[in-house]
């Protein structure tokens, strides 16, 4: 199981990438939560005491850099290893909560950042391993690009989830997201509701995404909202309601 969550920020991707993670780990499946969001809160969201790890992402770590892509003077010039070993570095760098494994992969840069050539590659052939080789189920928690995937790396990918909140910014930015997995070849693009408050929040959001099918919807809960907010884990309080929600959105998906 290979799925990669995406939507609006703030949208709520953070939440259900851990609640989805904890579930799937509860039930006794061997779990990878990948933080690949520039507003990294994923290792809180599932409960971890970031107080007393040092998490950095694989994307800032220059020596790890160094040691994978070649001497830290060929990187500066653009010269690096083009296929290099990352299969070592979940077990290296990932830390275990509750059954999951968390690994903080960090953003892919674009243009108008400088020259981050090395690390790009790096992190898209960290997760391509990922993707393609991993015996775990992988969540990552994405931004709202697909800059990590590439068209080999789609492939790999068991679903995209879409979260999207009542919204015409968050609905138009699901509908670049479903252009931009088109464009790569994944074919599995599903949308789960967030923040819904009534049937009415759920009828607009499906019925302006024809071309996604929705998993199901999270109910808007204002103590999960506050807990995100204050950067504190919410798995341990979440409702029955909000779990069993997440449950029926993982046998939607229908994949092992």
């Amino acid at each position: 199981m290979k799925i990669a969550i995406s939507g609006k920020g703030g949208v709520g991707k953070t939440t259900l990438s851990a609640l989805m993670a904890r579930r799937l780990a509860k039930e006794g499946r061997k779990v990878l939560a990948v933080d690949a969001d520039a507003d990294a809160n994923l290792a809180t969201a599932l409960g971890i005491d970031i107080s007393q790890h040092d998490i950095q992402p694989i994307a800032q770590l220059e020596e790890l850099i160094a040691e994978k892509m070649g001497t830290g003077e060929d990187v500066g010039q653009g010269l690096y290893v083009l296929n290099p070993n990352v299969s070592d570095i979940p077990d290296r760098f990932a830390i275990e909560y509750q059954g999951v494994r968390f690994l903080a992969v960090g953003t892919v840069k674009t243009g108008g950042t400088g020259c981050y050539c090395a690390e790009n590659k790096l992190i898209k052939r960290l997760i391509n391993h990922l993707m393609l080789k991993s015996d775990e189920a992988v969540i990552i928690d994405m931004e709202a690009g697909l800059e990590h995937l590439s068209r080999g790396t789609g492939e790999g990918v068991d679903a995209l989830i879409v979260v999207v909140e009542p919204g015409m910014r968050s609905i138009q930015t699901a509908k670049n997201i479903k252009s931009m997995a088109d464009e790569i070849g994944i074919e599995s693009v599903y949308g789960v509701a967030s923040k819904v408050r009534s049937n009415k929040d759920l009828d607009i959001i499906k019925e302006k995404l024809k071309e996604i099918q929705f998993l199901g919807a999270i109910p808007y809960d204002e103590e999960i909202i506050k807990a995100d907010l204050e950067g504190r884990p919410f798995f341990d309080f979440a409702n029955e309601e909000l779990l069993k929600e997440v449950d029926a959105i993982l046998q939607n998906l229908n994949i092992d």
